[in-house]
């Protein structure tokens, strides 16, 4: 017992320390963390990985993009609840998050996931080539000299009508407030569709319009 409450204390110093860095500084989640953020949060519905799914109003032969899927806790449930001809496209920028939501694919036997290792902003993603995206807990771990980089990118890579889903809550250290995702959004072409939640714990969905002069049609 003595060990290991000595063993849980540090962790909790070792988590408490990362929360505080990360308030100052935009760095993903370390990959020994994974087995956390794989859980979905009890205390914030709106960050469930099956309320984010039915807030995406999926169809089954869509293409998604997950940014910082992490260990998967949102890749794997959408590929299951697409058809096998749909496509579920995860990027993130670290290697041991990648490996741990392969893992978590092939043990669900899930063939319709397609795995990248990169930082959104790169240039990675095929353009007009994605019906939905997800930046869930991610917006605030991009550097803020990149975040625009990245939305554009994301933006280029939706079809047009194509919808970002963008979720924040207030216990992550990269939390960004509504007007902040918009302020973002709106630069890089995104509108406003809908808004779930409140100031603390929501989910932005975002269309990226059908036509230049600003009409809205999603898929």
């Amino acid at each position: 017992m003595y060990i290991l409450n000595i063993i849980l204390s540090l962790t909790l110093i070792i988590f408490v320390s990362y929360f505080l860095y990360s308030r100052r500084f935009s760095i993903p989640c370390p990959s020994w963390l994974w087995w956390l953020i794989e859980r979905d949060n009890p205390f914030f519905k709106i960050n469930q990985s099956s309320t984010i799914i039915d807030h995406l109003e999926l169809k089954p032969d869509m293409t998604i993009l997950d940014v910082g899927c992490g260990p998967g806790r949102i890749t794997i449930p959408i590929a299951k609840k697409i058809s096998p001809t749909g496509k579920v496209v995860a990027i993130d920028i670290q290697a041991n998050m990648i490996s741990k939501a392969k893992e978590k694919a092939k043990r669900a036997n899930l063939t319709n996931i397609q795995f990248i290792q990169a930082a959104i902003g790169e240039g990675k993603l095929e353009q007009e080539n994605f019906d939905r995206a997800l930046l869930v807990t991610v917006l605030g771990e991009i550097p803020k000299a990149n975040q625009q980089a990245a939305l554009e990118e994301i933006y280029n890579s939706l079809k047009l009508g194509g919808i970002l889903s963008i979720t924040e809550i207030i216990l992550d250290p990269h939390f960004q407030s509504r007007t902040k995702v918009l302020e973002i959004a709106r630069a890089a072409g995104f509108k406003e569709k809908n808004f779930f939640g409140n100031r603390f714990a929501f989910t932005i969905n975002l269309i990226k319009p059908i036509s230049k002069n600003g009409y809205i049609k999603d898929l």
